[in-house]
Order: C-alpha cells, then sequence, then structure tokens
C-alpha cells in the first residue's frame, strides 16, 4: 500500500507552514537592521543601504532578496530597493505599526520559547518558564531592552483598537474610569475624549506607565487624569467603571480570581466592569475563531495563561464577583471583544 500523496497545493501550503519561522526571522533581522527604516524615503542601492544599516553587502543582498520575495521590499529599478507598501507598518512612526511585535517575537528569548512548544504540551507547563528557568515578567523584569520592546508592543496593539472602544460601548455615564494595566494610556484617553465628565485613573507598573503623561497631554486630557503605580494582584483603584484589557488571559483562572476579587472589592455602587480579550467561540473555522486560537497557542508558550470562552469567561466573573451582562462583537478587525460584567 503507497503512501497518499496529498494535492500540490497542500503541499505547497504546508511547506510554507514548516518554513515559517524562517519568514519571521528574516522580518526581525530587517528590522533589527533597520532596513525598513533606511529605505523609508525612497529605493537605495545595496550598498548605500549596507552602509546605511552597517551590514556586509553581499550578505544584505541576499537578505533584501528574501524581503522581496515576501513583498516586504520591492525592486525598483533593478538593483535598487525601496520599501513596499506592506513593509510599512514595519516602521515606528506607522499608524499601525507592528515594528516592536515583529521584534517581540523574533528575539531570542522569545523565539527559544517556541522551541519547546512540545514540552508545554506534553506537560501544560509554560514553554517560556522552561526555557528560561522563570516566568516571563520576571524575566523582562531583569531584561530592560526587552521589557521595553515588550512595552511598546503591547501599545501597538491597544493603539489599533482604541479608537472603536468608545463606539462599541456607552462612557458617557461613567465618572471615574480606571484602567488596570493600562501601559501608556492610549486606551484610557480614547476614552476620556469621548465621556468629557469623566475622569480617569491609569494604573500600572512604573515601566508599563511610561509615555502615559505624554499620551495623555496630546490628547487633551492631563487634567482629567492620574497615574498611580502598583500591583494589580494586591489592589487596585477605586472607581465606578473599571477596565481589564490584555491582562486575564496572560494568567491562570486562580491569579485571575485574585485580580476579579480586587476589582469588585473596589468598584463602586452601580458600578461596571469591562474585560477587553479575544473570546473563543464555538467554532473555530473562521478569521476570528484563528486568530484567537493562535493567540490561545501563545499563551501556552509565554505565559501560561489562556484564551477562553464565553462560558469560561462567565464562570470565571462569577468567581470573582461579577455577572456577565453582556459582550459586544469584535473591535474593528480585531479578535478582542468587550465583556460587560456587573457586580453582585
Amino acid at each position: 500500500m503507497t503512501d497518499h500523496v496529498p494535492p500540490r497545493e497542500a503541499y505547497a501550503t504546508l511547506s510554507r507552514m514548516a518554513f515559517g519561522f524562517t519568514a519571521s526571522q528574516i522580518l526581525y533581522a530587517a528590522v533589527r537592521l533597520g532596513v525598513p527604516d533606511a529605505l523609508a524615503a525612497g529605493a537605495l542601492p545595496i550598498g548605500r543601504l549596507a552602509d546605511a544599516v552597517g551590514a556586509d553587502p553581499g550578505a544584505l543582498r541576499r537578505l533584501v532578496r528574501a524581503l522581496v520575495v515576501l513583498g516586504v521590499v520591492a525592486e525598483e529599478p533593478p538593483g535598487h530597493y525601496a520599501l513596499a507598501e506592506m513593509g510599512r507598518p514595519l516602521l515606528a512612526g506607522h499608524p499601525r505599526s507592528m515594528r516592536s511585535g515583529v521584534l517581540l517575537l523574533g528575539d531570542p528569548a522569545t523565539w527559544r520559547a517556541w522551541g519547546a512548544l512540545t514540552h508545554a504540551a506534553r506537560t501544560g507547563e509554560a514553554a517560556f518558564d522552561h526555557v528560561h528557568g522563570r516566568p516571563l515578567f520576571d524575566h523582562l523584569a531583569r531584561d530592560p531592552e526587552l521589557s521595553g520592546i515588550f512595552n511598546t508592543a503591547m501599545r501597538e496593539g491597544t493603539g489599533q483598537i482604541a479608537p472603536e472602544v468608545p463606539k462599541a460601548y456607552d462612557f458617557s455615564g461613567a465618572r471615574t474610569v480606571v484602567d488596570i494595566g493600562g501601559g501608556n494610556g492610549a486606551l484610557l484617553a480614547a476614552i476620556l475624549a469621548a465621556a468629557s465628565d469623566a475622569r480617569g485613573v491609569l494604573f500600572d507598573t512604573a515601566e508599563g506607565v511610561a509615555g502615559a503623561a505624554e499620551t495623555f497631554r496630546r490628547a487633551g486630557v492631563s487634567d482629567r487624569c492620574s497615574i498611580r503605580t502598583g500591583d494589580f494582584f494586591e489592589a487596585v483603584p477605586e472607581g465606578d467603571l473599571l477596565l481589564v484589557k490584555g491582562v486575564l488571559h496572560d494568567w491562570d483562572d486562580e491569579r485571575c480570581v485574585t485580580l476579579l476579587r480586587g476589582c469588585r472589592a473596589s468598584i463602586a455602587a452601580g458600578g461596571r466592569l469591562l474585560v477587553l480579550e479575544p473570546v473563543l467561540p464555538s467554532r473555530i473555522g473562521t478569521p476570528e475563531g484563528a486568530a484567537v486560537v493562535m493567540s490561545d497557542i501563545a499563551m501556552l508558550v509565554y505565559t501560561g495563561g489562556r484564551e477562553r470562552d464565553r462560558d469560561e469567561f462567565r464562570r470565571l466573573l462569577a468567581a470573582g464577583g461579577f455577572a456577565l451582562a453582556g459582550v459586544t462583537p469584535p473591535l474593528g478587525g480585531s479578535a478582542v471583544r468587550i465583556l460587560v460584567a456587573d457586580p453582585v
């Protein structure tokens, strides 16, 4: 009996998947060297590009040719290379920049963790913990450069959905909005811009809130915002509308319940909790479902956390003292939804 031979198209797709890590590392090397920045103003011959980024011309030509194949760089005219439209999100100033996300995914510390996915699947232990001997957030505390990349990558993601949040939920009745783990304040600034009578409190680690004062100044909401630092597992500031975005999926149920109970203790009477997270759908055969599943496997690698479906969120919130009141559609083109919860 001969082995079944898959159709040519299926084989080609599987081959691209198997070599997917090479594309990630090609992008990482390009961003690390500064190739997109050097090409942002126009086409350069390889010699001038090599001088600009401090690379060997022959080796750089090979890397740039790979970027052409990926569609990130265009060769125009022959022997001259320019940043293609698809490559522009690799620039720091792009409105949908993913520069720091590429640097985070390709960094040796995080890349090595993916190599231990087999161990994670076999044992349930976070791959990062197994490879480095400590959890991701402990590692970041000891690696200021990677911590900065991580925080910037989180800000990039938040910046893309922040304008959508006030469109999906009515903040007009809020008095004090507390953004727990809110990073540089991009989400809170967008909410306060839409809710002119509300005040805001940004709460995160000292590293997390770096740049927040400037974010609020640019948004014109500095006079209605305060910035506080601390550990959200110990206590959170008081308010009538509490936000928790992209935090719960980093942690197991026990740690999530600790955070949620802290929120319950700090929320004002008649207040609400908004949890912004991807939600696993009942079926994964959709673009949104695929995005959440891939995020879920990333949590297994990085933190030991997980993405959750609606029923799992309902049970988690109940254990923390809240009742799930509703779930919005996905925000913009993302997989993130707003889960609205009332204290009980």
